[in-house]
């Protein structure tokens, strides 16, 4: 067995970590010698602005949100800039609330991964940039390595609900997560960041904003540039990543202004399409075996690799129109351009697949609001347009020469149009009541041409010596679904400082375009969407120092897909609507202020996910809970957190079909510590220089976070040498300096 040279490193020494925690340690001995009155809580902002006063809720992780008639989280730019790594996805900014973990075994932002929140998948939620949906073509799903960095963002806001009529996109059931763009400064400055860490892992950005400029200062931009080498935590599993972003503002008057973002990010990397350690390496703690450096073997690194660029854009307008109407529309485009290849168990040439996904997607999305005598009128519509093509061809890894058949190709447009409105009506000076309507169109058209041969058929003709002869050219489906969506809120204010709301709503999802890859592609009668019904009720309560937040929820889900576990007659796997699911239980979350700079946050979710049957959907932790200590007070920030994932269940196969429960993951915990000073220049070139120390996974922990079934039988209770296991990265380090001119 060939392991690349970084997976022979040994653990963190422990003066590393002693060291690390020794600032921690400093910042704890300020806390016991000051007095509190002499406190100075001005804290210096990272992009070498003036100064900011943080209370604890302001330096909090996430915090609820008084005004929301939802179980809402506002995830602060002070997190993202100080407390994740610079390698960090939108994953790793969603993960500090309540009931939301993700995984990347390659090291932290190294990876696609996906965020499960409430134990809903990935797929069951909204991920939106600057209030814009995007997700893949194939199914509701979201490329976290695709799109935003977390230098591209300014925080979050994490809605765990499908929130209102106003709430739009393909699946807001199991939540909907905002991504923001920077706030840009008034003040010109310039930011060198340079990185180091772990697997031989390298950052340069560049962020500069121009502050205010033109006559009257009406316009602003921001720009950032980046280039990140890794060698990843996991064997030969490398990854390149070169990127920029800009934003731009323009006040045209003091009723209207205009916004324009672009983005671009190429990401090339060495990883097979079936990731993961066999049990008999974890058993032998071997943790991180993937990808082989010997071009003899199967799992060479030159046989397995991505090469993916991908853009967002979009220019936005928000004004004040006459009679008190206020408009924003927002033009949109962005593309995903994934080629794929990878090889098999063995070297041959039919044993690599050439593979294929793509998609550009146009869209607008125009919202208009009005103030009434009863309250606020909202209306608007969202429409998108994706155009896909796939295809996945057998191949030579050798020469990655392609055969002429069988293989998959179609290609297939996706139309949706969602129109709503809601009222909020002030039912006097505490209660609100909101009841909106939001209708949903989706349409797919597909086309399947005729060398499917191996996912969907040869469509009539007669597959020999990887030739077809006869049969139809291509084949099509279309198909639309269309849906009436009410929703209806209520939030009443018991005291300024506390807030209780109540919520119920309808969604809907159409189904994978994996539903329509069957034999001879031509599906009748046409799938039907999965439907959605969701209730909650909580509570907000805060002061300057404290914010506690509390949801009880619950949310049926009748249809979601499953594919069958052994083919048919034909080698397909059929796709099936599996029947109810229930997801219900309670979370909340907390800031308490210790004093002197420090202040504690906690949040914690408990809950089920379960099918109709009783037992667990698989991959949903029965909780989660995190606990952190921030310390904040002059050049100091500090954050340690641990967070918690309870018991899940995966499932497994056997010869007469799908095993629920089939493997137990147990709970696990991860650690991570972030320790940043900032050192001011006053008078000299540069503005001030900030430190950060950042160490994830802090204990090493190896935890099994995901199984997948090798063999037919296999289970906890009887496991298989070759079961496939997703673990914990190793500890990692990272360096990083910010200079700010």
């Amino acid at each position: 067995m060939n392991i690349a040279p970084h997976s022979r490193r040994q653990p963190l020494p422990l003066r590393a970590v002693a060291q690390a925690v020794s600032l921690l340690l400093l910042s704890a001995a300020s806390y016991a010698q000051t007095d509190a009155s002499a406190v100075n809580l001005s804290v210096v902002n990272v992009s070498g602005k003036a100064p900011v006063t943080l209370l604890p809720t302001e330096a909090a992780p996430s915090q609820a949100n008084l005004e929301a008639s939802s179980a809402q989280s506002i995830v602060s730019d002070n997190y993202v800039r100080n407390f994740l790594p610079l390698t960090a996805d939108y994953t790793q900014v969603l993960n500090v609330t309540p009931g939301a973990f993700s995984v990347t075994a390659n090291g932290i932002g190294l990876g696609d991964t996906k965020v499960t929140i409430r134990g809903l998948s990935d797929s069951n939620s909204v991920i939106s940039f600057d209030g814009i949906p995007f997700n893949d073509t194939n199914g509701v799903s979201h490329h976290s390595w695709a799109f935003f960095p977390s230098m591209f963002l300014g925080g979050a806001v994490v809605d765990r609900s499908p929130g209102s009529a106003a709430t739009i996109g393909q699946a807001t059931y199991g939540g909907s997560f905002n991504l923001r763009s920077r706030v840009m400064s008034d003040e010109r400055g310039t930011d060198l960041t340079l990185s180091s860490g772990s697997f031989n892992t390298k950052l340069v950005n560049v962020e500069h904003s121009t502050g205010r400029y033109g006559e009257n200062g009406e316009n602003k931009l921001m720009f950032n540039v980046h280039e990140m080498k890794s060698d990843g935590y996991q064997t030969y599993n490398k990854q390149d990543r070169q990127g920029f972003s800009l934003k731009y503002e323009r006040e045209v008057s003091p009723d209207t202004k205009i916004t324009a973002f672009t983005s671009y990010l190429h990401l090339t990397n060495n990883t097979p399409n079936i990731k993961g350690i066999s049990r008999t390496d974890y058993n032998n703690g071997i943790y991180n075996n993937l990808l082989s450096g010997d071009s003899t073997k199967a799992n060479y690194y030159g046989y397995n690799f991505y090469n993916l660029p991908s853009d967002f854009s979009y220019i936005g307008i928000d004004t004040r129109l006459d009679n008190g109407w206020r408009l924003e529309d927002k033009l949109y485009r962005y593309s995903y351009h994934n080629k794929q290849n990878y090889n098999g168990s063995t070297i041959s040439a039919t044993s690599a697949t050439d593979k294929l996904n793509a998609y550009t997607t146009f869209g607008n999305l125009l919202r208009l609001s009005k103030e009434t005598s009863q309250g606020i009128l909202r209306t608007g519509v969202w429409m998108d347009r994706a155009d896909s093509q796939r295809y996945q061809v057998k191949s030579d890894p050798r020469t990655w020469v392609d055969v002429a058949a069988p293989n998959f190709r179609e290609t297939y447009v996706t139309t949706t149009v969602q129109p709503y409105v809601e009222h909020e009506f002030q039912v006097n000076d505490k209660l609100k009541v909101t009841p909106g309507l939001k209708y949903a169109s989706y349409s797919q058209d597909f086309v399947h041409f005729q060398d499917n041969g191996g996912a969907v058929g040869t469509l009539g003709g007669t597959l020999s010596n990887n030739v077809i002869t006869g049969g139809n050219p291509s084949i099509g489906n279309a198909v639309t679904y269309r849906d009436w969506l009410p929703s209806l809120s209520a939030h009443y204010t018991i005291q300024p400082n506390w807030t209780a709301y109540a919520q119920h709503s309808h969604g809907d999802q159409i189904p994978s375009t994996t539903v329509f890859d069957v034999a001879n592609a031509k599906v009748s009668p046409l799938p039907k969407a999965t439907k959605a019904k969701a209730t909650q009720v909580g509570t907000v309560w805060s002061s300057p120092d404290v914010i506690v937040g509390g949801n009880l929820y619950r949310i049926d889900l009748d249809g979601a897909y499953a594919a069958s576990s052994t083919p048919d007659a034909n080698g397909n796997f059929a796709y099936y609507m599996s029947g109810r699911q229930v997801s219900q239980g309670i979370d909340g979350e907390m800031t308490v202020p210790l004093g002197h700079g420090y202040s504690l946050y906690m949040n914690a979710m408990v809950g089920t996910v379960k099918n109709a049957n009783g037992t667990w959907v698989q991959n949903a932790p029965s909780d989660t809970e995190t606990l952190a200590l921030n310390y904040q007070q002059g050049p100091w920030k500090t954050n340690m957190s641990v967070s918690r994932i309870g018991k899940a269940y995966k499932d497994g196969t056997n010869s007469s079909g799908a095993v629920s429960q089939a493997f137990t993951i147990n709970p696990f915990v991860v650690t991570n510590m972030f320790v940043n000073y900032t050192l001011k220049h006053e008078g000299d070139f540069a503005k001030q220089t900030r430190l950060q120390l950042g160490v994830n996974n802090l204990f090493n922990q190896h935890s099994i976070v995901d199984i997948a079934s090798a063999t037919s039988g296999s289970s906890s209770a009887n496991p298989s040498s070759s079961d496939l296991l997703t673990v914990l990265p190793a500890r990692s380090v990272n360096l990083t300096a910010t200079i700010s001119f």
